[in-house]
Formats: structure tokens, sequence, C-alpha cells
């Protein structure tokens, strides 16, 4: 069973974590949505979500995958949070799927995972993405996968972002599955 790990932090947009987290455990993917310290965290939307671990708790687990959700300042939090950047390098250097959507690329292009990588983020980052990475080719695309990079666009494209991330982990047979059980 595949392993992913989706941290979390203050003003995260509650669209993007919850569908991935719903459409991952749809596929029996073995999900774990840590905060940074554990607590509940409260969402862009004034939504409270529960943290099913604290980041430091779990960050040296082995993961298929780690996902960064948006929103801000939640993706402020996780490109400064030292135990968000530890587990995203080890995940680079041990070749798994490292995934960001909407304000969180901005953590992956300040960590230098983007350098020579085509990537997407939400609209307002391009300027800062290309700022960070200026060898990084910034596409206007719903999910752009680039060797083990999988960026997207936003709340709107959480859907096509998780059903892309399953395909990735699970095959697309599976992920197809999903899309037509959910009517997607």
């Amino acid at each position: 069973m595949s392993k992913v790990l989706i941290p979390f932090a203050e003003g995260v947009e509650e669209i993007e974590l919850i569908t991935v987290i719903d459409v991952l455990r749809r596929a029996d993917v073995e999900v774990c949505a840590a905060s940074l310290d554990g607590a509940p965290v409260l969402g862009r939307s004034k939504i409270t979500l529960q943290a099913d671990a604290a980041l430091e708790q779990v960050m040296h687990d082995a993961w298929d995958m780690i996902v960064l959700p948006g929103g801000l300042p939640n993706a402020f939090l996780l490109r400064d949070d030292a135990n968000v950047k530890a587990v995203v390098n080890r995940l680079r250097e041990e070749r798994k799927l490292i995934a960001a959507i909407c304000a969180a690329p901005m953590a992956l292009a300040a960590y230098g995972l983007t350098a020579g990588k085509r990537v997407t983020s939400y609209p307002s980052c391009q300027a800062e993405m290309e700022s960070l990475q200026p060898s990084s080719v910034y596409v206007d695309e719903t999910v752009v996968e680039d060797d083990f990079l999988v960026t997207s666009r936003g709340p709107g494209t959480a859907m096509a972002f998780s059903l892309h991330l399953l395909g990735k982990l699970c095959g697309q047979k599976k992920a197809e599955e999903i899309r037509q059980s959910m009517v997607a």
C-alpha cells in the first residue's frame, strides 16, 4: 500500500487538502495529514481541520509521496518549516514523488527543486516562482508533471490534481475507476 504525507498549517486551502485526502483514501492509499505541531488548524475558509499527527512524529517514516497544499499563510509556513524542508529533501534524494498545488509550489522553488523543471502554480505566484528559479519553465496547465515533481494551479484544479496523483501511485485504471465512481 502506498503511503502519502500531507503537511499543513494555518490558512491551508481546505479544498486542496481534503480533495487529495479523500481521493487517495478512496483507493486505500494510506494518507497522513500532519499539522506542524499536531494541533487542529484553522483553514482559509475558517474550517477547523484535525490533524492525524504532528509532522515531527511522522517525518522519518517511509513515504511514497509528499503533497503540499496551498493557501496562505500555509504555503509560507510550510516553506519556512525545517521539518517540511527536511522531508521534501529526503524524498527528493530517494526519488519519491513530490507534489504541490496553488501557492505551495513556491516552497519547492525556494528549496531549489524546480530548477530546470516544468512547473505551474496559482497564477499570482508565477513571478515569484520565476524569480526563485529562473531556469524553471513556468506553464499555464492544470497539472504539470516533470520527473519527480507534480504541480497544479489552485482550488479549481484540486480534483484533477488528486486524480493525477492517484494515477501515479495506483495506476491509471484505478484513477479512472475512482473518477467514475465520483462522477468527476
